[in-house]
């Protein structure tokens, strides 16, 4: 599984960095089919806009892209609410049971009815 925390408006640190590891690590618990999780990180350098740090998060599930983006006064809040929501996204998705046709959509399948 592959974790990359990228930056607009912002540097990057190791810190930031290991707090996005282990939020987007206990998502990753929920369900082992995730392949990728891809992190923006980004600031809005706007004095006017009180909700200045933004988090997109975007993770990919056998072909299936999972986005959440979330906004707060500071990086780490707009970390933890992505990630909050992101999880819930992982949760719905696995509890579907729809992902490549491991339970076929009830308008896909054909039933033989008897006379």
């Amino acid at each position: 599984m592959h974790i990359h925390v990228n930056g607009r408006n912002i540097e990057i640190t190791d810190a930031i960095k290991a707090y996005v590891k282990e939020k987007a690590g206990k998502v990753v618990a929920h369900y082992e089919q995730i392949d990728a999780i891809d992190a923006v990180l980004s600031v809005i350098k706007n004095p006017s806009v009180s909700d200045s740090h933004v988090a997109e998060i975007n993770c990919k599930i056998e072909g299936v892209t999972l986005r959440v983006e979330e906004k707060a006064e500071n990086m780490y809040a707009s970390i933890d609410l992505a990630c909050d929501k992101l999880d819930r996204q992982v949760k719905k998705f696995k509890e579907k049971g729809l992902s490549k046709g491991k339970v076929e959509s009830i308008r896909t399948t054909q039933t033989n009815i008897e006379e």
